[in-house]
Protein backbone atom coordinates (compact mmCIF):
# COMPACT_ATOMS: atom_id res chain seq x y z
CA UNK A 1 0.00 0.00 0.00
CA UNK A 2 1.38 3.41 -0.92
CA UNK A 3 2.38 5.50 2.07
CA UNK A 4 0.28 8.60 2.62
CA UNK A 5 1.56 11.98 3.75
CA UNK A 6 1.92 12.45 7.50
CA UNK A 7 0.83 16.08 7.75
CA UNK A 8 -2.89 15.52 7.24
CA UNK A 9 -2.66 16.14 3.48
CA UNK A 10 -3.93 13.29 1.33
CA UNK A 11 -2.68 11.86 -1.88
CA UNK A 12 -4.82 12.69 -4.92
CA UNK A 13 -7.42 10.03 -4.04
CA UNK A 14 -7.70 10.58 -0.29
CA UNK A 15 -9.50 12.83 2.12
CA UNK A 16 -7.74 15.75 3.70
CA UNK A 17 -8.08 16.34 7.44
CA UNK A 18 -6.14 19.38 8.61
CA UNK A 19 -5.46 19.34 12.34
CA UNK A 20 -5.42 15.55 12.59
CA UNK A 21 -2.46 13.17 12.21
CA UNK A 22 -4.16 11.52 9.26
CA UNK A 23 -1.41 8.98 8.70
CA UNK A 24 -1.70 7.71 12.29
CA UNK A 25 -5.49 7.50 12.01
CA UNK A 26 -5.22 5.53 8.78
CA UNK A 27 -2.61 3.27 10.35
CA UNK A 28 -5.06 2.38 13.14
CA UNK A 29 -7.78 1.81 10.56
CA UNK A 30 -5.48 -0.71 8.85
CA UNK A 31 -3.74 -2.39 11.80
CA UNK A 32 -6.09 -1.79 14.72
CA UNK A 33 -4.66 -2.44 18.18
CA UNK A 34 -1.20 -3.29 16.81
CA UNK A 35 -0.81 0.39 15.90
CA UNK A 36 -0.79 1.33 19.62
CA UNK A 37 2.71 -0.08 20.03
CA UNK A 38 6.10 0.39 18.38
CA UNK A 39 6.88 -1.96 15.48
CA UNK A 40 7.62 -5.43 16.79
CA UNK A 41 10.87 -5.57 14.86
CA UNK A 42 12.13 -2.65 16.97
CA UNK A 43 11.97 -4.70 20.17
CA UNK A 44 15.46 -5.36 21.49
CA UNK A 45 16.99 -2.83 19.14
CA UNK A 46 15.48 0.50 20.23
CA UNK A 47 15.47 2.37 23.52
CA UNK A 48 12.11 4.10 23.75
CA UNK A 49 11.36 7.31 25.61
CA UNK A 50 9.28 10.46 25.54
CA UNK A 51 9.86 12.77 22.60
CA UNK A 52 10.61 16.43 23.38
CA UNK A 53 7.53 18.65 23.10
CA UNK A 54 7.47 22.34 22.20
CA UNK A 55 6.43 24.68 24.98
CA UNK A 56 2.73 25.69 24.82
CA UNK A 57 1.96 29.14 23.54
CA UNK A 58 -0.85 30.80 25.46
CA UNK A 59 -3.58 31.86 24.93
CA UNK A 60 -4.23 29.69 21.91
CA UNK A 61 -2.71 26.50 23.31
CA UNK A 62 -4.88 23.42 23.69
CA UNK A 63 -5.55 22.57 27.34
CA UNK A 64 -6.14 18.91 26.55
CA UNK A 65 -2.77 18.72 24.80
CA UNK A 66 -1.08 20.41 27.76
CA UNK A 67 -2.54 18.03 30.31
CA UNK A 68 -0.75 14.90 31.43
CA UNK A 69 -2.42 11.84 32.89
CA UNK A 70 -0.84 11.22 36.30
CA UNK A 71 -1.18 7.79 37.92
CA UNK A 72 -0.82 7.73 41.73
CA UNK A 73 1.47 5.47 43.72
CA UNK A 74 -1.23 4.37 46.15
CA UNK A 75 -4.23 2.76 44.46
CA UNK A 76 -6.98 1.74 46.90
CA UNK A 77 -9.41 1.01 44.07
CA UNK A 78 -6.96 -1.51 42.63
CA UNK A 79 -6.96 -3.23 46.00
CA UNK A 80 -10.77 -3.23 45.98
CA UNK A 81 -10.74 -4.78 42.53
CA UNK A 82 -8.17 -7.37 43.62
CA UNK A 83 -10.40 -8.41 46.51
CA UNK A 84 -13.43 -8.54 44.22
CA UNK A 85 -11.68 -10.68 41.61
CA UNK A 86 -9.54 -12.72 44.03
CA UNK A 87 -6.56 -12.00 41.77
CA UNK A 88 -4.45 -9.08 40.61
CA UNK A 89 -6.56 -6.93 38.25
CA UNK A 90 -5.42 -6.21 34.71
CA UNK A 91 -6.44 -3.69 32.10
CA UNK A 92 -8.85 -6.24 30.62
CA UNK A 93 -10.93 -5.78 33.80
CA UNK A 94 -11.73 -2.12 33.05
CA UNK A 95 -15.44 -1.68 32.33
CA UNK A 96 -15.95 0.85 29.52
CA UNK A 97 -19.72 0.44 29.21
CA UNK A 98 -21.30 3.89 29.27
CA UNK A 99 -24.71 5.52 29.01
CA UNK A 100 -24.37 8.05 26.20
CA UNK A 101 -27.29 10.45 26.32
CA UNK A 102 -29.59 7.70 27.71
CA UNK A 103 -28.31 5.26 25.04
CA UNK A 104 -26.21 2.26 26.02
CA UNK A 105 -22.74 1.97 24.51
CA UNK A 106 -19.93 -0.56 25.02
CA UNK A 107 -17.46 2.30 25.45
CA UNK A 108 -17.59 6.08 26.02
CA UNK A 109 -17.65 6.98 22.32
CA UNK A 110 -20.16 7.77 19.59
CA UNK A 111 -20.13 8.58 15.89
CA UNK A 112 -20.37 12.36 15.48
CA UNK A 113 -22.82 14.07 13.14
CA UNK A 114 -22.17 13.92 9.42
CA UNK A 115 -24.46 16.26 7.53
CA UNK A 116 -25.13 16.92 3.88
CA UNK A 117 -21.64 18.01 2.83
CA UNK A 118 -20.19 16.21 -0.17
CA UNK A 119 -17.72 14.09 1.83
CA UNK A 120 -20.34 12.50 4.09
CA UNK A 121 -23.06 12.43 1.44
CA UNK A 122 -20.99 9.99 -0.57
CA UNK A 123 -20.79 6.29 0.24
CA UNK A 124 -18.63 7.02 3.30
CA UNK A 125 -21.66 8.11 5.30
CA UNK A 126 -23.43 4.80 4.73
CA UNK A 127 -20.28 2.76 5.37
CA UNK A 128 -19.66 4.65 8.62
CA UNK A 129 -23.26 3.98 9.69
CA UNK A 130 -22.85 0.28 9.04
CA UNK A 131 -19.61 0.02 11.03
CA UNK A 132 -20.96 2.10 13.92
CA UNK A 133 -23.90 -0.31 14.11
CA UNK A 134 -21.55 -3.28 14.14
CA UNK A 135 -19.67 -1.71 17.05
CA UNK A 136 -22.89 -0.96 18.92
CA UNK A 137 -21.96 2.67 19.55
CA UNK A 138 -24.53 5.48 19.18
CA UNK A 139 -24.56 7.41 15.91
CA UNK A 140 -25.61 10.99 15.17
CA UNK A 141 -27.09 11.83 11.76
CA UNK A 142 -26.34 15.44 10.92
CA UNK A 143 -28.52 18.30 9.78
CA UNK A 144 -29.86 19.12 6.32
CA UNK A 145 -29.76 15.59 4.91
CA UNK A 146 -33.47 15.51 4.13
CA UNK A 147 -33.57 18.86 2.28
CA UNK A 148 -30.46 17.94 0.28
CA UNK A 149 -30.42 14.13 -0.10
CA UNK A 150 -34.03 13.25 0.64
CA UNK A 151 -35.75 11.26 3.33
CA UNK A 152 -35.76 7.82 1.69
CA UNK A 153 -37.63 4.71 2.68
CA UNK A 154 -36.44 1.84 4.77
CA UNK A 155 -38.38 -0.51 2.52
CA UNK A 156 -36.21 0.44 -0.48
CA UNK A 157 -33.41 -1.82 -1.81
CA UNK A 158 -30.92 -3.54 0.52
CA UNK A 159 -28.43 -1.41 2.38
CA UNK A 160 -25.62 -2.58 0.18
CA UNK A 161 -27.05 0.00 -2.21
CA UNK A 162 -25.30 3.37 -2.06
CA UNK A 163 -28.37 5.22 -0.78
CA UNK A 164 -27.50 8.55 0.79
CA UNK A 165 -30.83 9.51 2.31
CA UNK A 166 -31.47 9.87 6.03
CA UNK A 167 -33.30 6.58 6.30
CA UNK A 168 -30.64 4.94 4.15
CA UNK A 169 -28.15 5.64 6.90
CA UNK A 170 -30.55 4.44 9.58
CA UNK A 171 -31.16 1.25 7.63
CA UNK A 172 -27.43 0.58 7.26
CA UNK A 173 -27.05 1.04 11.02
CA UNK A 174 -30.02 -1.20 11.89
CA UNK A 175 -28.68 -3.96 9.63
CA UNK A 176 -25.68 -4.33 11.95
CA UNK A 177 -26.43 -3.07 15.47
CA UNK A 178 -26.86 -5.72 18.20
CA UNK A 179 -29.97 -5.70 20.36
CA UNK A 180 -29.83 -3.63 23.51
CA UNK A 181 -27.00 -1.31 22.58
CA UNK A 182 -26.35 1.80 20.50
CA UNK A 183 -28.96 4.09 19.04
CA UNK A 184 -29.44 6.89 16.52
CA UNK A 185 -29.66 10.60 17.26
CA UNK A 186 -31.23 12.60 14.43
CA UNK A 187 -30.10 16.21 14.35
CA UNK A 188 -32.40 19.02 13.29
CA UNK A 189 -31.62 22.58 12.24
CA UNK A 190 -33.88 25.43 11.20
CA UNK A 191 -34.26 24.12 7.64
CA UNK A 192 -34.85 20.59 8.93
CA UNK A 193 -37.63 21.93 11.12
CA UNK A 194 -39.28 23.32 7.99
CA UNK A 195 -38.98 19.82 6.48
CA UNK A 196 -40.43 18.30 9.69
CA UNK A 197 -37.58 15.78 9.91
CA UNK A 198 -38.29 14.70 13.49
CA UNK A 199 -41.97 14.20 12.71
CA UNK A 200 -41.07 12.05 9.70
CA UNK A 201 -38.73 9.83 11.69
CA UNK A 202 -40.89 9.60 14.81
CA UNK A 203 -43.94 8.47 12.84
CA UNK A 204 -42.19 6.17 10.36
CA UNK A 205 -43.09 2.54 11.10
CA UNK A 206 -39.72 1.42 9.79
CA UNK A 207 -37.93 3.40 12.51
CA UNK A 208 -40.06 1.66 15.14
CA UNK A 209 -37.29 -0.77 16.22
CA UNK A 210 -35.31 2.21 17.50
CA UNK A 211 -38.29 3.89 19.12
CA UNK A 212 -39.65 0.80 20.85
CA UNK A 213 -36.23 -0.16 22.22
CA UNK A 214 -35.55 3.34 23.56
CA UNK A 215 -32.73 3.89 21.09
CA UNK A 216 -33.98 6.94 19.20
CA UNK A 217 -32.79 10.44 20.11
CA UNK A 218 -33.39 13.86 18.59
CA UNK A 219 -30.60 16.43 18.76
CA UNK A 220 -31.33 20.15 18.57
CA UNK A 221 -28.37 21.78 16.84
CA UNK A 222 -27.60 25.16 18.39
CA UNK A 223 -24.12 25.46 16.90
CA UNK A 224 -20.94 23.79 15.68
CA UNK A 225 -17.33 24.05 16.82
CA UNK A 226 -15.75 24.78 13.45
CA UNK A 227 -17.99 27.77 12.79
CA UNK A 228 -19.60 29.03 16.01
CA UNK A 229 -22.56 31.33 15.42
CA UNK A 230 -22.98 30.29 11.79
CA UNK A 231 -25.30 27.75 10.24
CA UNK A 232 -24.36 24.88 7.97
CA UNK A 233 -22.44 25.58 4.76
CA UNK A 234 -21.97 23.49 1.67
CA UNK A 235 -20.74 24.08 -1.87
CA UNK A 236 -23.07 23.35 -4.79
CA UNK A 237 -22.91 23.65 -8.53
CA UNK A 238 -25.16 26.27 -10.08
CA UNK A 239 -27.90 23.83 -11.02
CA UNK A 240 -28.11 22.35 -7.53
CA UNK A 241 -28.00 25.82 -5.98
CA UNK A 242 -30.94 26.88 -8.12
CA UNK A 243 -32.97 23.90 -6.89
CA UNK A 244 -32.57 24.82 -3.21
CA UNK A 245 -32.56 28.61 -3.55
CA UNK A 246 -36.08 28.94 -2.15
CA UNK A 247 -35.13 27.06 1.02
CA UNK A 248 -31.56 28.26 1.62
CA UNK A 249 -29.50 31.39 1.17
CA UNK A 250 -27.11 30.92 -1.74
CA UNK A 251 -24.15 33.23 -2.35
CA UNK A 252 -22.07 33.52 -5.50
CA UNK A 253 -18.88 34.38 -3.59
CA UNK A 254 -16.55 31.49 -4.49
CA UNK A 255 -15.18 32.74 -7.79
CA UNK A 256 -15.90 31.91 -11.40
CA UNK A 257 -15.64 28.10 -11.36
CA UNK A 258 -19.40 27.59 -11.17
CA UNK A 259 -19.51 26.77 -7.47
CA UNK A 260 -22.05 28.43 -5.19
CA UNK A 261 -22.01 28.73 -1.40
CA UNK A 262 -25.17 27.43 0.27
CA UNK A 263 -25.75 28.81 3.78
CA UNK A 264 -28.06 27.40 6.43
CA UNK A 265 -29.65 29.50 9.14
CA UNK A 266 -27.93 29.26 12.53
CA UNK A 267 -31.25 29.73 14.33
CA UNK A 268 -31.96 32.30 17.01
CA UNK A 269 -31.66 31.38 20.67
CA UNK A 270 -32.19 33.03 24.01
CA UNK A 271 -32.40 31.21 27.32
CA UNK A 272 -36.18 31.13 27.12
CA UNK A 273 -36.24 30.03 23.47
CA UNK A 274 -33.84 27.16 24.18
CA UNK A 275 -35.78 26.11 27.26
CA UNK A 276 -39.06 26.22 25.32
CA UNK A 277 -37.69 24.20 22.40
CA UNK A 278 -36.42 21.44 24.70
CA UNK A 279 -39.73 21.27 26.53
CA UNK A 280 -41.51 21.15 23.18
CA UNK A 281 -39.30 18.25 22.08
CA UNK A 282 -40.13 16.34 25.24
CA UNK A 283 -43.83 17.05 24.78
CA UNK A 284 -44.04 16.26 21.05
CA UNK A 285 -41.74 13.24 21.06
CA UNK A 286 -42.06 11.71 24.53
CA UNK A 287 -40.44 8.40 23.60
CA UNK A 288 -37.32 9.94 22.06
CA UNK A 289 -34.23 11.00 24.00
CA UNK A 290 -33.39 14.70 23.87
CA UNK A 291 -29.91 15.94 22.97
CA UNK A 292 -28.71 19.52 22.49
CA UNK A 293 -25.54 20.40 20.56
CA UNK A 294 -23.74 23.61 21.56
CA UNK A 295 -20.93 25.47 19.86
CA UNK A 296 -17.97 26.50 22.07
CA UNK A 297 -19.39 29.85 23.14
CA UNK A 298 -18.11 31.94 26.01
CA UNK A 299 -21.37 31.23 27.89
CA UNK A 300 -21.24 27.48 27.31
CA UNK A 301 -21.65 26.78 31.04
CA UNK A 302 -24.86 28.80 31.22
CA UNK A 303 -26.21 27.27 28.00
CA UNK A 304 -25.53 23.74 29.22
CA UNK A 305 -27.24 24.51 32.52
CA UNK A 306 -30.35 25.77 30.70
CA UNK A 307 -30.47 22.64 28.53
CA UNK A 308 -30.12 20.24 31.44
CA UNK A 309 -32.61 22.10 33.62
CA UNK A 310 -35.16 21.95 30.77
CA UNK A 311 -34.78 18.17 30.66
CA UNK A 312 -32.16 17.37 28.03
CA UNK A 313 -30.73 13.87 28.38
CA UNK A 314 -27.40 15.05 27.01
CA UNK A 315 -25.58 18.17 25.98
CA UNK A 316 -22.99 17.90 23.22
CA UNK A 317 -20.20 20.47 23.25
CA UNK A 318 -18.24 20.76 20.02
CA UNK A 319 -14.88 22.40 20.72
CA UNK A 320 -13.25 24.88 18.38
CA UNK A 321 -11.03 22.00 17.21
CA UNK A 322 -14.10 20.29 15.73
CA UNK A 323 -14.13 19.48 12.05
CA UNK A 324 -16.47 20.43 9.24
CA UNK A 325 -16.98 19.91 5.56
CA UNK A 326 -16.83 23.65 4.84
CA UNK A 327 -16.25 26.87 6.78
CA UNK A 328 -14.54 30.26 6.39
CA UNK A 329 -10.82 29.89 7.07
CA UNK A 330 -10.84 32.65 9.69
CA UNK A 331 -13.31 30.67 11.79
CA UNK A 332 -11.19 27.53 11.83
CA UNK A 333 -8.24 29.13 13.60
CA UNK A 334 -9.63 32.15 15.39
CA UNK A 335 -13.20 31.68 16.63
CA UNK A 336 -14.60 29.74 19.59
CA UNK A 337 -13.22 28.25 22.80
CA UNK A 338 -10.99 25.16 22.71
CA UNK A 339 -12.69 22.07 24.05
CA UNK A 340 -10.49 21.92 27.14
CA UNK A 341 -11.54 25.43 28.13
CA UNK A 342 -15.21 24.51 27.60
CA UNK A 343 -14.79 21.57 29.95
CA UNK A 344 -13.03 23.70 32.54
CA UNK A 345 -15.82 26.30 32.45
CA UNK A 346 -18.59 23.72 32.71
CA UNK A 347 -17.05 21.84 35.61
CA UNK A 348 -18.31 18.44 36.76
CA UNK A 349 -21.80 17.74 35.37
CA UNK A 350 -24.13 15.12 36.76
CA UNK A 351 -26.00 14.65 33.46
CA UNK A 352 -24.75 13.53 30.07
CA UNK A 353 -21.97 15.68 28.61
CA UNK A 354 -20.79 14.57 25.18
CA UNK A 355 -17.76 16.25 23.61
CA UNK A 356 -16.07 16.37 20.24
CA UNK A 357 -13.05 18.07 18.74
CA UNK A 358 -9.98 16.33 17.32
CA UNK A 359 -10.78 13.00 18.98
CA UNK A 360 -9.06 9.96 17.56
CA UNK A 361 -7.00 8.29 20.30
CA UNK A 362 -7.20 7.28 23.96
CA UNK A 363 -5.11 9.87 25.78
CA UNK A 364 -7.14 12.84 24.57
CA UNK A 365 -10.36 10.94 25.22
CA UNK A 366 -9.25 10.00 28.75
CA UNK A 367 -8.36 13.63 29.54
CA UNK A 368 -11.79 14.76 28.37
CA UNK A 369 -13.45 12.09 30.52
CA UNK A 370 -11.38 13.19 33.52
CA UNK A 371 -12.61 16.77 33.04
CA UNK A 372 -16.26 15.72 33.12
CA UNK A 373 -17.20 14.36 29.71
CA UNK A 374 -19.39 11.27 29.55
CA UNK A 375 -18.29 10.23 26.05
CA UNK A 376 -16.31 11.51 23.07
CA UNK A 377 -17.40 11.86 19.45
CA UNK A 378 -15.40 10.56 16.49
CA UNK A 379 -15.86 12.76 13.44
CA UNK A 380 -13.10 13.39 10.94
CA UNK A 381 -11.11 10.44 12.28
CA UNK A 382 -14.08 8.16 11.62
CA UNK A 383 -14.40 9.30 8.01
CA UNK A 384 -10.66 8.85 7.43
CA UNK A 385 -10.85 5.35 8.89
CA UNK A 386 -13.85 4.43 6.76
CA UNK A 387 -12.18 5.74 3.64
CA UNK A 388 -9.10 3.68 4.46
CA UNK A 389 -11.18 0.53 4.82
CA UNK A 390 -14.94 0.80 4.07
CA UNK A 391 -15.63 -2.54 5.74
CA UNK A 392 -13.56 -2.48 8.96
CA UNK A 393 -11.59 0.76 9.20
CA UNK A 394 -13.82 2.38 11.84
CA UNK A 395 -14.13 -0.92 13.70
CA UNK A 396 -10.34 -1.18 14.00
CA UNK A 397 -9.99 2.49 14.99
CA UNK A 398 -12.53 2.06 17.80
CA UNK A 399 -11.02 -1.24 18.93
CA UNK A 400 -7.68 0.55 19.28
CA UNK A 401 -9.35 3.39 21.19
CA UNK A 402 -11.02 0.92 23.56
CA UNK A 403 -7.77 -0.91 24.33
CA UNK A 404 -5.90 2.35 24.87
CA UNK A 405 -8.59 3.59 27.26
CA UNK A 406 -8.44 0.34 29.23
CA UNK A 407 -4.66 0.61 29.53
CA UNK A 408 -4.83 4.25 30.66
CA UNK A 409 -7.70 3.84 33.12
CA UNK A 410 -6.08 0.77 34.65
CA UNK A 411 -2.78 2.65 35.00
CA UNK A 412 -4.67 5.31 36.97
CA UNK A 413 -5.82 2.62 39.40
CA UNK A 414 -9.45 2.70 38.30
CA UNK A 415 -11.70 0.20 36.58
CA UNK A 416 -14.63 2.17 35.22
CA UNK A 417 -14.61 4.89 32.58
CA UNK A 418 -16.82 7.12 34.72
CA UNK A 419 -14.36 6.90 37.65
CA UNK A 420 -11.89 9.32 36.02
CA UNK A 421 -11.67 12.74 37.65
CA UNK A 422 -9.69 15.94 38.07
CA UNK A 423 -7.12 14.18 40.25
CA UNK A 424 -6.04 12.11 37.23
CA UNK A 425 -4.74 15.06 35.17
CA UNK A 426 -2.11 17.76 35.65
CA UNK A 427 -0.56 20.64 33.73
CA UNK A 428 1.56 23.46 35.04
CA UNK A 429 -0.31 26.72 35.41
CA UNK A 430 -3.78 25.42 34.54
CA UNK A 431 -5.22 25.32 38.04
CA UNK A 432 -5.88 21.62 37.66
CA UNK A 433 -6.41 19.10 39.18
CA UNK A 434 -8.48 21.30 41.48
CA UNK A 435 -11.81 22.54 40.05
CA UNK A 436 -12.45 26.24 39.84
CA UNK A 437 -13.72 27.42 43.26
CA UNK A 438 -16.13 29.71 41.45
CA UNK A 439 -17.94 26.59 40.27
CA UNK A 440 -18.88 24.95 43.57
CA UNK A 441 -21.85 22.92 42.37
CA UNK A 442 -21.85 20.35 39.57
CA UNK A 443 -24.05 21.07 36.59
CA UNK A 444 -26.66 18.80 35.19
CA UNK A 445 -28.92 18.13 38.14
CA UNK A 446 -32.48 18.36 36.92
CA UNK A 447 -35.25 19.78 39.14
Amino acid sequence: MTARPTDGTPDDSGLRADGLPADAVRDRARRGTAALFPPGRAYGRTLFGAAPRPAPTAPGSDLLDELRLVPPVFMPRRLEKLIDLAREPMHHDVDLATTVGALHSPLPAYLSAFGSTQVASADLGTAASRQAGRLGIPMVIGENIVPVNGYGRLQSPPSGDTERSLLGRIRAYLDEVPDGTGGVAVQQSTEDADAEVWNLVYSDPCARPLLESGRLAFELKVGQGAKPGLGGMTVLDRAAAARVAEQYTVDDVLGDDGRILRCGSPGTFTEEILRHQIRQMRNNFPRARVWVKLHPGRDVREAAAVAWSAGADAVTVDGAEGGTGWAPLGFLDGVGLPLGECLRRIGRPTAGLLVSGRMWEGTRAAKALALGATAVGLGRAALLAVEEDPDRGLVRLVEALALELRLLISALGKYRADALGYEDVWAAGTGLPHPDPALPAPLGAQP
